[in-house]
């Protein structure tokens, strides 16, 4: 029994020091792959920062502080970051109720042939805006970036592409043109770095509540999956965007977000040699600059949350042609999207103040000055002293004049660079319900946007009332009807505000909750 016992000793060990054995292999096998895609992409890295097309930046999101700069000031073609504008002026036309969710964006001949990537839209089809939204930060879709441009543009892509530097430039981003809503390869169209890292901020500053679209990992789109292209989002911790892009002129660019552990950036890598170097460079940037980031400061300023999107968003098929016309026609007079009916005066340069005063009903505006929050021109710049600022609706027919590039970096340009006149245009509004008075409560009020209907701007006001707790326990919503191109809007507001200190203290509470909003006088 005793030689049985020591045989059964000997087999139990051998089997632990095999299973042992292997176990450390498989242990030794893990860590050498590890190492070895650590070892990658600090080649990838050091490569891509040697690059000569190569151009960097990193910025702390909570104090506008610069941690890391590479040729952040030169010139460059931004590829598909163009989309990220396209996104904001989006964005822009959703919160002022210009459109919906839901809206049908029609695709003209010459949206549905732009070159891959692309939704393959047929010309005579439609989709909604979300679908759009999803299309171009996902698959970063050439075809829904020209098809929402020519729908905000008022059927030109050109002007979109007006409008889209003319808010660049009032965003700060002094360096940058654009001229097509896509990104395809256009010889005047360029940005810089700092330029795309200031624009991120401003996306995640100024609508935290559609930023969430970012994270998108993948969406229905009928009954095919799209996924994204950004491979960081998933795969880095703490990034939720925001942009890839990608021309043969360009180079492999990205813009990257990352939140975690109270601390954000935003990175920018442009003139990436292939999209490994590129991503692996983000990677390095990320790794390198995030522990240096400030888990203190004006988060709540220069940065918003928003709620991550579902990883798998599930939207209904594309509206084939025969359809598309009737949806549009049944959409044109309850929701106007043309250019002319937008707001468009533009705020200063830098992140918007925390209230926005002005007179209403009438020609002449005023804005508040804000005090810097960062010595870093990046984010954070000195308010100007109050300007005088006309409200103004731009004519359909012509076209706004964009800045011209540098001379020494671009061709000459061509075409017409006439300016249009300037108008302004108020109507009476119908009688409605006490709430709703023509006029409105006199005194300080609260604007929280426009809608193309007074039950829309009703329906606005009510959702905001419900996330600005006390500071609106005693207020009066109402909306104001106005012309503008053409078109009748309605201003959502709230009233019976003691005073000043009310009202702007009541717009605060609202920006907490994630809804921009201005105090005016009534």
């Amino acid at each position: 029994m005793q030689a049985k016992s020591g045989i059964v000793s000997r087999s139990v060990s051998s089997v632990s020091s095999s299973r042992f054995g292997s176990f450390f292999a498989r242990l030794l096998a893990i860590l050498s792959v590890a190492v070895t895609i650590v070892m990658v992409d600090s080649v990838n890295a050091e490569a891509e920062a040697a690059n000569p097309k190569y151009a960097g930046i990193v910025v702390d999101a909570k104090t506008g502080n610069v941690l890391y700069s590479e040729n952040a000031d030169r010139l460059q073609y931004p590829a598909s970051l163009t989309k990220m504008m396209t996104l904001y002026m989006t964005f822009e036309a959703l919160e002022q109720g210009r459109i919906r969710l839901d809206t049908p964006v029609p695709f003209s001949a010459y949206a549905s042939a732009q070159a891959p990537t692309k939704l393959g839209v047929r010309a005579g089809g439609t989709i909604t805006v979300e679908q759009g939204i999803l299309g171009l930060v996902t698959l970063s879709a050439n075809d829904a970036a020209t098809a929402l441009g020519e729908m905000l543009g008022g059927g030109s892509e050109d002007r979109f592409a007006q409008l889209m530097t003319a808010k660049a430039h009032a965003l700060g981003m002094t360096r940058t043109t654009y001229r097509n809503a896509n990104g395809l390869p256009n010889t005047a169209q360029m940005t810089t770095a700092r330029d795309q890292a200031r624009l991120g901020i401003a996306l995640r500053q100024h609508f935290p509540q559609y930023y969430g679209y970012f994270s998108t990992r993948a969406f229905k789109f009928g009954s095919r999956t799209i996924r994204s292209h950004n491979r960081l989002v998933g795969s880095v911790r703490g990034v939720d965007g925001i942009k890839t892009g990608y021309t043969r002129a360009a180079g492999f660019n990205l813009v990257s977000s990352v939140q975690v552990d109270g601390k954000s950036i935003v990175g920018v890598v442009m003139g990436g040699a292939s999209t490994p170097a590129r991503d692996a460079q983000m990677r390095n940037l990320i790794a390198t600059y995030l522990p240096k980031a400030s888990n203190r400061g004006g988060s709540s300023a220069l940065i918003a949350q928003a709620a991550p999107a579902p990883t798998m968003i599930e939207t209904p098929a594309p509206v084939q042609p025969k359809k598309a016309q009737q949806m549009a026609k049944t959409i044109t007079a309850a929701q106007p999207v043309s250019a002319a009916g937008a707001d468009l005066s533009l705020p200063h340069k830098g992140p918007l103040p925390d209230a926005r005063y002005q007179v209403a009903e009438t020609e002449v505006a005023y804005a508040e000055t804000a005090a810097p929050k960062s010595d870093n021109p990046l984010v954070a710049q000195p308010m100007p002293a109050p300007t005088k600022v006309k409200t103004m609706t731009f004519k359909q027919q012509a076209a706004v004049a964009a800045p011209k590039p540098t001379p020494a970096s671009m061709p000459s340009e061509q075409g017409d660079t006439s300016v249009d006149n300037v108008t302004t245009a108020s109507t009476t509004p119908s009688p409605t319900r006490a709430a709703s008075t023509s006029n409105g409560p006199t005194g300080w009020v609260v604007q929280v946007g426009v809608s193309p209907s007074r039950q829309m701007a009703m329906d606005l006001l009510e959702s905001a009332r419900s996330k600005g707790g006390k500071a609106l326990a005693s207020a009066k919503p109402f909306a104001v009807a106005y012309a503008a191109g053409g078109d009748q809007l309605y201003r959502a507001r709230f009233g019976g505000f003691d005073d000043q200190r009310h009202a702007v203290n009541a717009c605060k509470a609202l920006k907490k909750a994630g809804i921009k909003c201005w105090a005016a006088a009534q």
